[in-house]
């Protein structure tokens, strides 16, 4: 029920005032002997909220409400206690992965997939135009227990950094993160190699969370220890994409440095030039990449590409 927010005309004389009682200043028709202690117009207990100090007509409480001042995280995202994005996240990658094994007829052998053809993360494919593979390749993964790795660790890591960065601002820095993991194996890695998986977002929210921990000033010594032990796992163990890390890391970790270190005068233009300023860097340095290729790029199916994205 929605009350009025202005008492109606003729409520200095309220026609149901009966026994001495004023009537409510917004129902003049019912006599109260209740008053706001705010304000103290006479109010009757439907027009009345209950607050620390007495009763408060709605009129002050929606004044209240307006004025008060939303606490904000130091990233200025509202404050909030549930992720929302990561478990979506989440259930989307766990959803491809079962279309994968589906299209396979194999739970252990999905990348024999058609999707998984599609979209992962192949130099040569990426050079003949098919650039969004640099995206598309971190919701594929090879078998159960890459996924339970990958998807156990978002959720560990991007819980508390969606809390602290909010929705956009962490949707932000897990997109940038996972494209930086796919610029860094496109610029670097073996062009014969096909790439998948979502763990050069995951590293790029361990890199946001180290800048996190700087930020407000925390002891980050499992995290720290964490990251060591990751990184020397993706140096030393074959079959890693140690790049698509590195590069995840390095772009998570400056993206979140310039949404926590961003000025409160001017948060919101500093942390929306950062993310700005690191896509057009990873463009960069991926039409770079592109015009160093050569004329012909030519895998061992028999298919020549041309980074123009023409294929022969």
């Amino acid at each position: 029920m929605t009350q009025p927010t202005e008492p109606p005309p003729g409520s200095a004389d309220p026609a149901g005032a009966s026994g001495g009682l004023p009537g409510c200043s917004w129902h003049p028709d019912r006599a109260t002997g209740l008053a706001c202690t705010r304000c103290g117009r006479p109010a009757c207990p439907e027009c009345l909220r209950e607050a620390s100090v007495g009763y408060h007509c709605v009129d002050c409480v929606q004044t209240a409400q307006r004025s008060q001042r939303q606490a904000t995280t130091v990233a200025g995202a509202a404050v909030q206690t549930r992720p929302i994005v990561v478990p979506i996240l989440i259930a989307v990658n766990l959803a491809i992965f079962a279309i994968t094994a589906a299209q396979a007829g194999d739970l252990l052998n999905n990348f024999r997939s058609s999707l998984f053809a599609q979209w992962q993360l192949w130099p040569p494919v990426v050079a003949s135009g098919e650039w969004w593979r640099m995206l598309t390749s971190g919701f594929l993964h090879y078998g159960p227990l890459h996924l339970a790795m990958n998807m156990l660790a978002l959720w560990i890591l991007g819980r508390d950094l969606e809390v602290l960065l909010g929705k956009l601002r962490f949707c932000a820095l897990y997109a940038l993160s996972l494209l930086g993991g796919g610029v860094a194996v496109y610029l670097f890695g073996d062009m014969s190699t096909a790439v998948a998986g979502a763990s050069g977002a995951v590293f790029g929210l361990m890199g946001g969370l180290v800048v996190a921990i700087w930020r407000l000033k925390l002891n980050g010594t499992q995290l720290y220890v964490l990251l060591a032990v990751n990184l020397i796992i993706s140096f030393s163990i074959p079959g890693i994409s140690m790049l698509g890390h590195i590069g995840g890391l390095v772009i998570g970790a400056l993206c979140a440095g310039g949404m926590l270190f961003a000025p409160r005068a001017r948060r919101s233009q500093v942390q929306w030039a950062t993310v700005g300023l690191l896509l057009v860097l990873l463009v960069a340095l991926f039409i770079t990449r592109d015009a160093m290729l050569g004329e012909y790029i030519c895998p061992e199916d028999g298919y020549c590409y041309q980074p123009s994205g023409f294929g022969v």
